[in-house]
């Protein structure tokens, strides 16, 4: 392999190294792993995710609670989505399921336990515990 074909291979590779970071791999932009951790005590603890979703996740009140089958209901899934349907909250009567979930799951979480739980939700729901 001649010089200019080594030089080329490693740029491409250094260009492909700084794409994806292995720090968070996988995660939205913006999301940390930090978040993640952060999320899911605050799923399990604070927020009172749990109460709905169950401890692990998997609902408890029916299939729309069951938040790591990949399929949403609400929203399209995406970590900016998860975000706005926690804040706001889904109504009886937008609730495909007729089960309401009120803003911030009932509790006081402030915005940024909103952006760990919606971290912890979308890592879950995204495939990544």
């Amino acid at each position: 392999m001649d010089m200019r074909t080594r030089l080329g291979l490693l740029a491409v590779s250094g260009i492909l190294a700084t794409a994806v970071p292995a720090y968070g791999q996988g995660l939205p932009a913006g999301v940390t792993q930090d978040m993640v951790d952060k999320g899911k005590a605050v799923f399990t603890g604070a927020g009172n995710c749990y109460a709905c979703h169950g401890q692990n996740a998997q609902g408890m009140l029916g299939p729309t609670t069951n938040l790591v089958e990949h399929q949403w209901l609400h929203g399209d899934g995406s970590y900016a989505g998860i975000v706005a349907y926690v804040k706001k909250g889904v109504s009886k009567e937008e609730s495909k399921s007729g089960i309401p979930m009120p803003a911030r799951g009932g509790s006081n979480i402030t915005d940024e336990q909103v952006n760990q739980t919606a971290a912890y939700v979308w890592s879950i729901s995204h495939g990544k515990k």
